[in-house]
This record gives structure tokens, sequence and C-alpha cells, in this order.
């Protein structure tokens, strides 16, 4: 047995209505005393109960998140945050929002607490990423990777079912990637193993009941878990497919990897037994890349990324900047091996007969 692990530095405070119970109190432990609250346009409500809560810690509110954090989006965050004095940021929402906290952190230095609304695991990553010219850049740096994680399961209550489906799947595909990432470790492959079990359990019982607490809790534990492998390990194939696919081509992000997932793990199966059997124990499979691929068609999600608004004609270009990337997989990704990844994602196909080992 050989393999490197570091822990990573986040509090996590994690029970029903801890948004707006225990937020404050993160800001005060950090020495915080002026912060901003950053979140989309769409959870600018949810945030202004964060913001209320905060009382005359909070320098104000802005709703200015969007998808893949376009670099002018980031650029008006950090004017904005440095025109109120802040002295710290309040990422509440899904991904778009803890990225722009992300961004923000990264640029000012300031430190980060995130108040996730969705399943996306990313507060729980020192990973950035950054869409300018039509490329998303992503990198790691401690700096992004917030102080406090604020875990409330109340604010996911109203998420509709299909956003939580995807959302999930997002998280779980940390998780998948961290499996045979180089820099795997025992502890990540346990971590993995849960969360998938956690994830993928809680988005069935999410599905038939919205508004169970019991289920929007264990999703949101699913999240916590997967989100954590991403943060302890290197993204392969499918994030950075995802990548091209949402920076280049504007596609949707949680649609976009619930739709890629498991083309990508079956293109990588034969380069990673291992992972695929700790996969099978969460899923209670002998076909993990079917039974993801059979989960979302059951949950009514995305299975074809001609259905998210991806032309046949792009797939060409999306194959060539996938391959032209440096990153570690554990099979070669060469340009035919990437464009038939997503010749199959394109058109949806059950990915045992699209991609056969």
């Amino acid at each position: 047995m050989n393999f490197t692990y570091e822990a990573r530095p986040t509090r996590v405070v994690f029970r029903p209505g801890a948004s707006v119970t225990a937020t404050a109190g993160e800001v005060e432990r950090l020495g915080l005393r002026r912060v901003l609250v950053v979140s989309g346009a769409r959870g600018a409500d949810t945030a202004r109960t964060v913001v209320d809560s905060l009382g005359p810690l909070c320098a104000g509110l802005h709703a200015e998140a969007r998808m893949h954090v376009p670099a002018e989006v980031a650029d008006r965050a950090v004017e904005a945050a440095r025109a109120a004095g802040a002295d710290g940021v309040v990422a509440v929402g899904g991904g778009s929002a803890i990225g722009l906290g992300k961004a923000m952190a990264l640029r000012t230095g300031l430190p980060l607490i995130a108040v996730p609304s969705t399943y996306s695991g990313s507060e729980m990553t020192p990973v950035w990423g950054l869409t300018e010219q039509g490329a998303k850049r992503t990198g790691r740096d401690p700096s992004v990777l917030p102080r406090s994680v604020v875990y409330d399961p109340d604010l996911t209550l109203s998420m509709p079912v299909p956003l939580s489906v995807t959302s999930g799947v997002n998280a779980v595909a940390h998780a998948v990637e961290a499996l045979y990432a180089p820099d795997t470790s025992p502890l990540v492959s346990l971590m993995a193993e849960e969360g998938v079990r956690a994830m993928t359990s809680a988005l069935v019982q999410v599905a038939a009941s919205p508004t169970d607490p019991e289920a929007r809790s264990r999703a949101l534990y699913g999240a916590w878990l997967c989100g954590s492998c991403l943060g302890a390990t290197t993204m392969g194939l499918h994030h950075k497919l995802c990548h091209v696919l949402g920076g280049t081509f504007g596609l949707p992000h949680a649609e976009t990897h619930t739709v890629v997932l498991p083309y990508a793990l079956a293109y990588n199966a034969p380069a990673a037994p291992e992972a695929v059997r700790v996969l099978d124990r969460a899923l209670d499979t002998d076909d993990a890349p079917h039974a993801l691929w059979a989960l979302a068609r059951r949950l009514g999600a995305p299975r074809s990324l001609a259905s998210l608004g991806l032309a046949e004609a792009d797939l060409a270009l999306a194959a060539e900047r996938v391959a032209g990337q440096a990153y570690a997989n554990p099979r070669e990704v060469t340009h035919e091996g990437a464009l038939t990844v997503l010749r199959a994602a394109h058109a949806g196909e059950d990915p045992r007969a699209a991609l056969p080992e």
C-alpha cells in the first residue's frame, strides 16, 4: 500500500436551519465584521434570509453569480467587495454562487464561507474555475477552499426534482473520478463508496417525496462526501469533457455532468477495474456505467448532449480541445477516443452498447 492523503482544513456545520442559526457564528469565529453575501439571481431570496440573519455583520448582497463564472462577472464581484469594504465573503447557493465566491477569494485573499443550497459538492474543494473568451480555465489553490461550510438541508427542500437529480449526479461524478485518480487513497475510496451510495439512494427518495427532510439530508450528506473526494484528488476525462462542453459551448453544468458520466466511466472502466468494483458495490450492480445511465432515465434526467442543444458538428472541436489538454486519466485520451465518448453521449445510447470494452 502506497499513498498520500492531505486533510483539508474546512470546518463543517450540518443541521436543519443552520443557514440562519449558524452562519453568523461562523463569521464571528473567523473574526470577520463586514462580509459580502454573494448569490445568483434565482437564489437571491434564499440569500436574503442569510443576510437578515447576519445583521450588522453583512456589508450587502451581490446577486450576480452566473454559470461557469464568466471573468467579467468575477471582476464586478471583486469591485463590489472592495467598494463595500468587505473583509470576507459568504457564498449562498449552488455551484455558480460558490464558484463566484472562490474566484473572489482567489483574487482578493478574502476568507470564504459557503452555504450550499444544491448538491454540487464544490464547497469541499480547492478547485476554482473561470470562463473567458469561450474557454474555461480551472486550477487549485488553497485560498479558495471555504473556511467554513454550513450545510442546511432545509435550504434544499424547495429545490425542483429535476435540478436535485442533475445536481446530485454531478456530485456522484466527483466521487467516480476520485476512485481512479492517480492520487486516490483508501480513505478517498471509503468516502467515494459511501457518498455514491448515499446520493443515489437519496435521489430516488427525493424524486418520490421531494419534501422528505430525511431524504434531503441524506443527499446533502452524500454531496459533502463526494465533494470531499474531488477536493483530495485530481480530475480526469469526465471533468475535462464537461469543462469544455460548458466553457466553450455554454452547456448547463449539472445536466452536462449527468449526461457525460456513464460514458466517461465506460471508457475508463477497462483501465480502472478496482474503481468499477467499488462503484458496483455502491450501486448494487454488476455494470456501474449502465446503472448510472439507467438511474438518470428512471429519474427523468437528460440523457443526451443533443437534448442539451449541442450540435453534432461541434463534437470534433470538443474532442480536439479535450485531447489537447494535459491531465491525468487511467486510460489514454486520444482525439478519436474523446470523439467516441462524445458521440455516444450525444446520441444518449446505452453505454454498454456504445462503448464496449
